[in-house]
């Protein structure tokens, strides 16, 4: 949990924040939200076992739109409050704590406030950050939570293997520019999907798809995804849904696998769309599994350790989209759901 209530100390301090107004129905829009200017005292009350953070920047991710909904009954995300901060990835600084496990000057990532500063109290699922050669906004992406989720998506849950074929829909996005380039790492041969000329571009470009197709351009993807995939797809990574799934599950080889971790094209509905060809899962002894960050936070060294070489190497390129300014924030978290972001969409609050 993240507020900006601070009750004790002198220096009193702005804090300007991205309310959220109330429960969403339909497209997000930046009406949805209020920037505002708030006040705290930069020091922790006395006994707080919390820590109190300047943020420096802060994730945009396509799930935050699920958490702008009335969530009910038993679910892993709890709604947004009406008339509070949003809250969500970020890279901060710790500016006072009163937990033995981090200390003033700590770099961390994790959930936190959409404010210029937060007091943290649910620690769990914080990490330090003690590498601090690459870009500090890279923990918000390639070393963060889209990071960990393309990594143990698609070596955990699809568990690939050399000259296997590969398909990642929302391809140029945090996770799909990651898991193309796994692909690649490992040998098989990578298609993506995207929605712009200059993404497609990109894909094969920079992060070496052997190809890429502008979904927005087929009028049957059926047709697109045999025409790229003759003898079928060994391995979908799914970021989309809907109409994408569908026509994946009548290309989908024997055995295949699908990590299913996200479905963009169905946040901003009320009535999502129906999968019609799940007969597909039976016939071909598919294994579908969903990709949930959270259960994997034990694997983070271990994907620190195969990260950290990669990007030092060269060996993984990463595209970040960076607006600057908490005043932004709205804008550049509603354009994720045009996709009006070229690569991982971060928003800039305030430099160490």
């Amino acid at each position: 949990m993240a507020t900006s209530v601070v009750v004790v100390g002198e220096e009193v301090m702005r804090n300007k924040q991205v309310i959220f107004k109330d429960y969403v129905s339909g497209f997000l829009k930046e009406s949805d939200m209020q920037v505002i200017n708030g006040t705290l005292k930069l020091r922790l009350p006395e006994g707080s076992n919390g820590i109190l953070v300047k943020n420096l920047y802060l994730s945009c991710d396509p799930y935050m739109r699920n958490r702008m909904a009335r969530v009910e009954g038993p679910n892993v995300f709890t709604s947004f409050t009406p008339s509070s901060p949003l809250t969500g990835y970020g890279v901060a600084k710790v500016l006072d704590s009163g937990h033995p496990n981090f200390k003033k000057g700590d770099l961390i990532w994790g959930i936190t406030g959409w404010e210029e500063y937060s007091v943290i109290t649910e620690l769990e699922g914080l990490f330090k950050i003690q590498h601090t050669d690459v870009p500090l906004s890279y923990y918000t992406g390639i070393l963060g939570m889209p990071g960990l989720s393309a990594y143990v998506g698609f070596y955990e849950v699809c568990s690939p293997k050399k000259g296997e074929y590969v398909f990642i829909s929302a391809a140029s996005g945090a996770v799909g520019q990651l898991v193309g380039q796994f692909a690649k790492l490992m040998g098989c041969y990578v298609v993506g999907s995207a929605g712009s000329k200059e993404k497609v571009d990109l894909l094969k470009s920079k992060f070496g798809f052997d190809d890429a197709f502008n979904y927005k351009e087929e009028t049957d993807l059926d047709a697109a995804l045999k025409r790229y995939f003759p003898e079928g797809i060994d391995i979908y990574f799914e970021n989309v849904g809907g109409k994408m799934l569908d026509a994946v599950l009548l290309n989908m080889k024997d055995h295949g696998r699908i990590s299913v971790s996200g479905l963009v094209s169905q946040y901003n509905l009320d009535q999502p769309e129906g999968v019609q060809n799940l007969m597909c899962l039976i016939y071909k002894r598919i294994h579908m599994q969903g990709n949930l960050v959270l259960d994997y936070y034990d694997v983070y060294p271990k994907f620190l350790d195969v990260m950290l070489p990669y990007i030092r190497e060269g060996k993984i390129m990463y595209v970040e989209d960076i607006a600057e300014g908490l005043e932004s924030g709205p804008a550049a978290l509603v354009g994720l759901y045009s996709g009006r972001n070229v690569g991982k969409q971060v928003v800039l609050i305030a430099l160490e």
